[in-house]
């Protein structure tokens, strides 16, 4: 298929070329039977649980045995998969005509924690921890729990070998890189300076407790309250067995994600906030050295053809309009919407440029918004077409790295 024409716009400054991404394979990526994780991350609200899905179906479609793993409570993936509910176990999804295996699920976080628990200490131990106070607020809202337990259940299903593919949905969280943080943080918490003291009675014995920390227990019950303090004190010391496995999990799943066979895929909107959030996350990866396959442009809005630019489609409005004619305000109005589509593809052009020119080495896919809302399978083999289509292979021939066709240099 031949290049559409380059709107008159695109070339006023002929020596400003635009910045050219590499294309993103996620079809070959997916497929590959060396793929074996594969993160979708990026700020919220951009599309990460619908594209997870669409994956995870191509894979299944195309023979790979695939369970998705989801951090969206909402209902809509799970009616898009033709599922009523979906829960911390993974649920066999009934997709006609795969050649592969389909599983969804999603993660409840204090269920995952429960696990852990239970897995890691004795029945006596583990009940102690299950029905203190301290622990059951900690499991449920914790800053960084949710995080640190989709880590956790990540660790656990790559264990059990069971999938050929595992697709993680990140959490939606205020900055990208709480994902990859999240063990640390919560290995950072358990070696705090107030859990030690805290620790100290127990590991010692409370007759070899010190006068300072005695008033310094003194303090913190006036300022949390004498309950509270006895809580904390009592989880610690039922913890401490455990602390060992909570840092070795931590590292485990960490070096998981640097492994080959790890793949991130970096989701964003065609919005400055949610590209800059882009931004922080590959350099975030670039810095610890995990694979990134490249980011993902979602809901994007490509005009039909670029052969008539914003400016000319607007003065052909006018013009239709004052020459008159039965079907004239027809016209001058399908003239003005595409005159509005083309001046918003070029606003969001612009901004994939400027994250292209930052970092020229990232591949990138650009996937138009769909009509509406994705609720069945087969609103998502339509996404996952255009996440996996043959780069050149678009109605206008624009290559699916971008949205308007590149500048003349």
């Amino acid at each position: 298929m031949s290049a559409a024409p380059v709107p008159e716009d695109e070339t006023a400054h002929p020596g400003r070329a635009r910045p050219q991404a590499p294309a993103l394979d996620l079809g070959s990526l997916i497929t590959d039977p060396a793929t074996r994780i594969v993160v979708c991350c990026g700020a919220g609200g951009v599309g990460k649980t619908t594209t997870s899905a669409a994956l995870a179906l191509a894979a299944a479609e195309a023979g790979r045995s695939v369970v998705v793993l989801t951090i969206d409570p909402a209902r809509r993936l799970a009616q898009s998969l033709g599922l009523t509910e979906l829960d911390n176990e993974p649920r066999r999804v009934e997709v006609p005509g795969a050649a592969g295996e389909l599983h969804a699920m999603m993660l409840d976080m204090k269920r995952t924690f429960d696990d852990v628990v239970a897995a890691h200490s004795t029945p006596e131990r583990a009940q102690q921890i299950l029905d203190n106070p301290f622990y059951q607020a900690l499991s449920s809202s914790f800053s960084g729990t949710q995080e640190y337990m989709a880590m956790e259940k990540l660790g656990q299903l790559r264990a059990t070998e069971q999938w050929d593919l595992i697709v993680v949905d990140t959490p939606p969280s205020r900055s990208a890189l709480d994902f990859l943080d999240a063990p640390n943080r919560m290995s950072r918490f358990l070696d705090g300076t107030m859990i030690r003291l805290l620790m100290a009675p127990s590991r010692a014995g409370f007759k070899f407790a010190s006068a300072g920390f005695l008033l310094f227990s003194r303090i913190v019950s006036k300022i949390l309250g004498g309950q509270l303090l006895r809580d904390i004190s009592a989880f610690v010391a039922a913890l401490d067995t455990m602390f060992g496995g909570f840092r070795e999990r931590a590292t485990a799943t960490y070096e998981l994600l640097r492994r080959p066979g790890t793949s991130f895929v970096v989701v964003a909107s065609p919005e400055p906030d949610a590209l800059r959030e882009a931004s922080y996350f590959v350099d975030r990866l670039s810095a610890d050295t995990m694979p990134l396959a490249g980011l993902v442009v979602n809901r994007t809005h490509p005009p039909a053809t670029s052969a008539l630019s914003a400016t000319r489609a607007a003065a052909a409005a006018e013009a239709v309009l004052e020459a008159g004619g039965p079907d004239a305000d027809l016209a001058a109005a399908a003239l003005r919407v595409h005159a509005e589509r083309m001046t918003l593809a070029a606003r969001e052009q612009h901004l994939a440029d400027r994250f292209t020119s930052a970092h020229p080495e990232v591949a990138v896919r650009t996937v138009p918004a769909a009509a509406g809302d994705v609720h069945d399978l087969d609103g998502l083999r339509t996404m996952a077409a255009e996440l996996t289509g043959d780069d050149a292979d678009t109605p206008t021939g624009t290559p699916r790295t971008r949205i308007l066709p590149a500048r003349r240099g």
